[in-house]
């Protein structure tokens, strides 16, 4: 073969220029070399430039043929060892209309010339059926000295791919704007592109086997050394991990972001780490800017939705403190001027900074109690110390920093000071916000924010973000302020016209109401009451006067007081509305004469017109009224009514009903008996007592208006009225219904059933027997040492023992002993017989008549009341409070005598 390739009239892209494999050079670490002596003869694989380029080796014996054929070479040229030893490599692999030129060339090496050049040879796996090799043969003897030859064959498009990867790597390593490095197998920098030399500030040249720890503070190398040994040995990639340093040369901390992953040599063998490296410092600045701005953002919509869900001023300012700690600052505390507090308005010429104030709140991230952080605004020097309490009055100085905020409106900065000035303040805190609460022009109080030691100090948008928070808790504030001035004025005629103190009852959940016409109506006659009656039972009364002014007001003061009276009775509740009916008729007649009111008053409630005789002074008062008792234990409640509305019922899971009382007459109509009906109510059910201003007015009927209240009670936002809280109903009912007609008052009572659980309640019953008394006290006994009431146990045994032997003496028939646990202990004992006990005074020589005085004196309470079979004695006790022992029954026995 010539010199000139055999094919070089071949396409340009198949010839080439020649090549010298052996000018590729090795990649072999570069190691000392006694050091490194034993890793050169390791087993693994080279992993040098020829595991890219897959050089194929052959030789050729003295008589030019096939001598030795390499695996390389089977896969190169697609000829086996069988197929191509003992053959003239010319006519093996090299296409017929090149072999003349081949078969030349062989000779020329065979005389002992060297020879590179490009060889064209079949190639089943190309396209075009053939390639072209760059092939060197080196001249060589076989052992009888003839002349023979080696050849290395490399196929020149993995030489043209080879070269253009490592043009292109080039170009990306050297013109990247990203900052290029690379780590060999033993943690030393091999190479790094221009811009991460100007990315880490140092030339290039400097980089070269650095470690590390020569490029970073120790915490953030030994970060960095563990991720490229975790990436070396995993071969997993590491993306975005985060280094903080400093260049050379700059105080500045800059932030950078890295990622690493594993290079291989062309075998799969390890060779070393590449990463790229980006300055994030001022991105991550502004994203710590932007991230300021959203939480400042949540904070304030946090702030919208916590702040002011309550008329309380020391609620509003709690709720204040719970947005900004921890979330704004360390440590805050707000204080409110004492006059406003009081309920006095501040005057207008007294508001410079100096006037009493109480802290109202405070709260600390850092701290269990207060602590005299901006406090020292209030002081001069070091002789006050003391931190201020929630709830102390105190005093800020004139000239003061927080003074001035008071005075001027303006927020302050209090700067941190060093421990020797104050060691408390000055050891804890960074700086300090004092900011004034405004609201309406008008500066209701002061707020201070702190940061601690090692928070950030307080900038100009935290400046304006505590402003704002403190504005939106002022305004909060002074609508509390406001409201409980109003609502103050109100509870004062409220509470003139209806039962002092709120209701409580055995078995019931009680919520209710009472709206006035209007601040120029007349005080009106509506009422309602709620009576506790003996066996935990409890009477719910509402009532209505017809007519307005001071006479009406008067007569429903005065029946109000009836219905008490006949309540602590223990009469029906018909019997009590006949009482009442006869005590309304005497109402308007001189002296309560109930006989010249009856015909007039039957008159007009039958339509007909009362005698217009200039000589009758008497005035009819006519009142509608419902009265309901109701029993937790059966958790039955018996009701009449009086003309009134009818009650309405909700049971869990039904709908809103009408009950059907019989309505009966109005009070003061007289002679016309009362109905009573008995009902069942479930645990859970809700009761509603009104009186007619809340269902009627000019603008709809009555029906409308009963309508009305049984759909605000079927859905009172979306669910059912029994199972929503009873405050919460009446509000919904109050805003659903035309309340604010301002032509009649409104009373609102609404009960819900819980009634006694069978844990609460002992019942037994016990034969009329002597041994009857011993078996009662033993269960009395044993049921209150299971109710944890020992402390009880030795005064009920005595008072049980009094009554079951009254039963046995003056009863009849079988005895019930029950005993019935709520707010108090009560016991019944039941008997047959209809005579009522009655306490009497015993002389010194009497033997008895002083079991009543014994139940008297040692008891809360006692008393009888007829029942359908006979009647009840009943007693009862106050549970223990831990504080007081009662009234001791062995000084009571010894009083008697």
């Amino acid at each position: 073969m010539s010199e000139k390739p055999a094919g070089a009239d071949m396409p340009e892209e198949a010839v080439g220029s020649q090549v010298s494999p052996a000018s590729q050079g090795s990649s072999l670490p570069d190691m000392s070399p006694m050091s490194s002596m034993s890793a050169v003869w390791q087993s693994s694989p080279p992993g040098s430039i020829y595991d890219y380029i897959k050089v194929a080796s052959f030789a050729l014996g003295p008589d030019g043929r096939i001598a030795q054929w390499s695996e390389r070479a089977a896969e190169l040229l697609g000829l086996t060892a069988h197929q191509a030893i003992g053959k003239d490599p010319v006519e093996a692999f090299v296409p017929p209309e090149y072999q003349e030129t081949g078969h030349r060339a062989v000779a020329d090496i065979l005389d002992g010339r060297e020879w590179t050049g490009l060889v064209p040879y079949r190639s089943p796996r190309s396209p075009s059926g053939h390639g072209i090799a760059e092939v060197y043969v080196m001249p060589a003897q076989d052992e009888t000295g003839k002349r023979s030859a080696l050849c290395i064959a490399v196929d020149v498009s993995a030489l043209r791919g080879l070269e253009t990867d490592l043009a292109s790597s080039q170009a990306v390593f050297g013109q990247s704007p990203l900052g290029f490095f690379l780590f060999g197998t033993d943690l030393r920098m091999l190479r790094v592109n221009e811009r991460f030399a100007k990315v880490f500030g140092r030339p290039a040249e400097e980089y070269r086997g650095v470690t590390p720890h020569d490029l970073l503070p120790r915490g953030e190398a030994d970060r960095l050394a563990a991720a490229l040994r975790q990436v070396l040995d995993s071969g997993q990639a590491l993306t975005d991990m985060p280094l903080m340093g400093q260049t050379p040369g700059s105080t500045d901390r800059r932030r950078w972001s890295v990622s690493l992953y594993r290079l291989h040599s062309g075998s799969g063998r390890p060779i070393g780490i590449a990463g790229l490296a980006t300055d994030v410092t001022g991105r991550r600045r502004a994203e710590q800017e932007a991230a300021g701005v959203r939480r400042n953002l949540a904070l304030l919509n946090e702030a919208g939705a916590r702040i002011g869900t309550s008329l309380d001023l020391e609620t509003t300012a709690r709720e204040l403190l719970d947005v900004a700690v921890p979330q704004f600052c360390d440590l805050a505390s707000v204080d409110l001027y004492q006059g406003l507090l009081s309920g006095d308005e501040t005057p207008p010429g007294l508001a410079d900074g100096s006037a009493e104030l109480r802290r109202v709140a405070f709260a600390s991230a850092v701290s269990d109690g207060p602590v005299a952080f901006g406090d020292i605004c209030r002081v001069n020097t070091a002789e006050d110390p003391k931190p201020i309490q929630v709830g102390e009055v105190h005093r800020y100085p004139f000239n003061s920093l927080c003074a001035h905020a008071l005075r001027t409106a303006q927020v302050r900065v209090v700067p941190g000071r060093d421990g020797s000035e104050n060691l408390e303040f000055g050891a804890m805190l960074q700086s300090t916000l004092v900011v004034p609460m405004v609201a309406r022009d008008t500066v209701v109080g002061l707020a201070q924010f702190s940061r601690t030691k090692g928070s950030e100090p307080f900038g100009e948008r935290d400046r304006a973000l505590a402003v704002e928070l403190a504005a939106r808790a002022a305004v909060s504030i002074d609508n509390a302020r406001l409201y409980r001035r109003e609502h103050e004025r109100a509870l004062i005629l409220q509470r003139s016209l209806l039962p002092p103190g709120d209701p409580e009852a055995a078995g019931l959940d009680i919520a209710c109401r009472y709206l006035p016409g209007n601040a120029a109506t007349e005080v009106g006659g509506d009422w309602f009451d709620v009576i506790e009656l003996p066996g935990h039972r409890t009477a719910l009364v509402v009532g209505d006067v017809m007519g307005r002014g001071l006479r009406a007001a008067v007569a429903m003061g005065e029946l109000r007081t009836a219905v008490r009276t006949l309540a602590l009775l223990d009469l029906e509740p018909a019997e009590v509305l006949s009482a009442l009916d006869e005590i309304a008729l005497g109402l308007g007649t001189p002296g309560g004469s109930h006989a010249g009111a009856r015909p007039g008053s039957r008159a007009l409630a039958r339509g007909g017109q009362a005698a217009e005789d200039s000589s009758d002074l008497t005035e009819v008062y006519l009142a509608t009224c419902v009265y309901a008792v109701y029993d937790p234990v059966t958790r039955r409640c018996t009701f009449a009514n009086a003309g009134h509305p009818p009650p309405v019922l909700v049971e869990p899971g039904e709908n809103a009903l009408l009950m059907e009382v019989p309505p009966g007459m109005p009070l003061g109509v007289g002679g016309e008996p009362f109905e009573e009906i008995e009902v069942e109510l479930p645990d859970g059910a809700l009761l509603a007592l009104y009186t007619d201003g809340l269902v009627e007015s000019r603008d709809h009927t009555l029906d409308e208006g009963l309508q009305a209240l049984r759909s605000a009670l079927d859905t009172p936002d979306g669910g059912n009225a029994a199972a929503g809280s009873l405050e919460d109903v009446c509000d919904h009912v109050l805003s659903t219904l035309d309340t604010h007609h301002g032509e009649d008052d409104i009373a609102l009572l609404m009960a819900r059933m819980q009634g006694l659980s069978a844990e609460s309640v002992g019942d037994w019953h016990l034969p009329s027997a002597p041994q009857s008394v011993g078996r009662a006290r033993e269960l009395a006994r044993e049921q209150l040492e299971s109710w944890g009431l020992d402390g009880l146990v030795d005064t009920t045994e005595l008072l049980v023992s009094e009554l079951v032997t009254n039963a046995l003496r003056y009863g009849e028939g079988e005895i019930r002993l029950r005993l019935l646990l709520d707010r108090t202990l009560v016991c019944e004992v039941w008997d047959g017989g209809l005579v009522q006990p009655r306490r009497r005074r015993a002389r010194d020589t009497d033997e008895g008549g002083r079991g009543l005085q014994l139940v008297g004196l040692l008891s809360a309470g006692w008393g009888s009341r007829r029942t359908p079979l006979g009647k009840t004695v009943w007693f009862e006790l106050a549970l223990p409070d831990g504080q007081s022992s009662g009234p001791d029954s062995v000084e009571a026995l010894l009083s008697l005598w």
